[in-house]
């Protein structure tokens, strides 16, 4: 199962990358017009619509995202059945049609059926249509319906499952969304303590893959919060100096924050392990100051020394908490970095952008003194200072782009191509079904030069590669 929620995580990579493409069409948009939001530039307006295109959508985005990220094979076919799978279930739980079915006027449907198109149905239907494809796909009819055999019968199936799927949504579907307002209103109830709680807890289970889950509540209108579409729509719901507290926190961690860990474990590694912890460690500073993205520094430390990304996720927490009590809101369409910072500054509820950078400072700061107290007073395995590095060995860097061979090493490190069940790959990882994990050499595939591997279960295993990973595993691909 948690295999599986994994899976599912990963696959939300796919729709997520996506969403760069709004935050520059509407940074670009409230550059332009930032105070009437389109309203006095036909170019703003244009921007800004072409951005709400996209984010309006999400929910259509994750059922084909997640759809083809769950297909065995990635076949277009999945996003059909993924895009009927949705269409399929929310006409059918619609305010309209539910007022048809009870017999009475639409304003006495309960509140649920008018939240039916939310990232968690998108993310449902998804499930649905690469479980069928996966199923039937290979189906054979007899002559008459020879037409229908095969993947031309994936779509059809995938409509009577989630016509069933919409049935038992009918009565369930009230329920999980009470269930998931009344978590959100606690959270709200909170105030700064609510948002770090929800900050501490999205890089707590960034391990398992499931932060994806948590972050639909918040950021998206699965339960009315809808904390990202806001931001950049001021649409109403929006509240300047409120919106944007599920978001604004992150800034601090990974422009700042994380970089300064980053130095602090340079620091305190071993003199003749420096250099290679540091092609590492920059790597991961970079991505993480310009992109938001974490994962190559998280996964650097996480498993040699959880205790660490314990504190890690705590002054995450505690950054949210900060940033909703100050007079400070910034937002991101795709993570908390340079890119999405400089683009929200004319946003409709960006507040006092400046504040981050002196903020961020101090985190960095805090982050480095915190980081260097803990890895030296505990004796904590942060690279280069675990024991195995002692012995020299030669390691290929993610840097000199030679994905070839860095890919070679990996598949030797898995045990082979024959021990290779499937591999796949989602924004900063490769991830591999294997046969005998007896034959994984952690070792091996560490000296490629990637961050880290992850073994989720006896026949998974992750390989932290960072934001390449891609051209790696579009050459593991080629070698199997």
């Amino acid at each position: 199962m948690m295999k599986y929620l994994q899976k599912i995580g990963k696959s939300l990579m796919l729709p997520v990358a996506v969403l760069p493409a709004a935050g520059i069409l509407y940074g670009i948009g409230y550059w332009i017009d930032p105070s009437g939001w389109g309203a006095n530039s036909v170019l703003a307006a244009f921007c800004i619509k072409a951005a709400s295109a996209i984010i309006d959508q999400i929910p259509i985005l994750f059922a084909i995202g997640v759809s083809v990220g769950l297909a065995k094979d990635h076949d277009g076919t999945s996003a059909l059945a993924g895009l009927v799978s949705f269409l399929m279930i929310t006409t059918l739980l619609s305010t309209g049609a539910v007022a048809m079915y009870k017999g009475v006027d639409a304003s006495e449907v309960p509140a649920a059926f008018g939240k039916i198109q939310n990232a968690f149905i998108g993310i449902l239907a998804g499930i649905i249509g690469s479980s069928c494809y996966n199923r039937f796909k290979d189906t054979k009819l007899p002559d008459w319906l020879a037409f229908f055999s095969g993947k031309r019968s994936v779509a059809i199936v995938t409509a009577i499952v989630s016509a069933v799927t919409a049935a038992i949504l009918y009565f369930v579907w009230p329920v999980i969304f009470a269930a998931l307002v009344a978590f959100g209103k606690a959270i709200l109830g909170l105030g700064a303590l609510g948002a770090g709680i929800y900050a501490m807890l999205n890089r707590a289970l960034i391990p398992l893959g499931l932060h994806h889950a948590l972050n639909a509540v918040f950021w998206f209108d699965t339960a009315g919060i809808n904390d990202l579409g806001l931001f950049w729509s001021g649409a109403e719901g929006a509240v300047k100096g409120v919106t944007g507290q599920y978001m604004t926190g992150f800034f601090p961690i990974m422009m700042f924050g994380l970089p300064g860990g980053a130095l602090a474990m340079y620091h305190t590694a071993k003199d003749s392990k420096k250099k290679s912890a540091a092609s590492l460690l920059l790597a991961g500073s970079l991505a993480s100051i310009f992109t938001g993205i974490t994962e190559p520094l998280e996964f650097a430390f996480m498993f040699m020394a959880p205790g660490l990304y314990l504190v890690h996720a705590l002054l995450t927490g505690v950054s949210a908490a900060i940033c909703t009590l100050l007079p400070l809101r910034l937002g991101f369409n795709f993570s908390a970095g340079l890119v999405d910072y400089i683009l929200s500054f004319k946003a409709p509820m960006a507040v006092n952008p400046w504040l981050l950078i002196p903020i961020g400072l101090v985190f960095a700061v805090i982050y480095y003194f915190v980081f260097r107290f803990v890895i030296t007073k505990f004796d904590l395995k942060t690279p280069g200072r675990t024991d195995d590095e002692d012995e020299e060995e030669e390691k290929l860097e993610l840097a000199n782009d030679d994905f070839t061979a860095i890919a070679e090493r990996v598949l030797a490190g898995l045990g082979g191509k024959d021990n290779i069940v499937e591999v796949d790959y989602c924004a900063t990882r490769l991830r591999t079904e294997i046969k005998d994990y007896t034959l994984v050499d952690e070792k091996a595939i560490k000296n490629a030069g990637v961050a880290g591997v992850v073994r989720p279960s006896k026949t998974a295993v992750q390989v932290i590669v960072g934001p390449k990973v891609q051209f790696v595993h579009d050459e593991l691909k080629k070698l199997l």
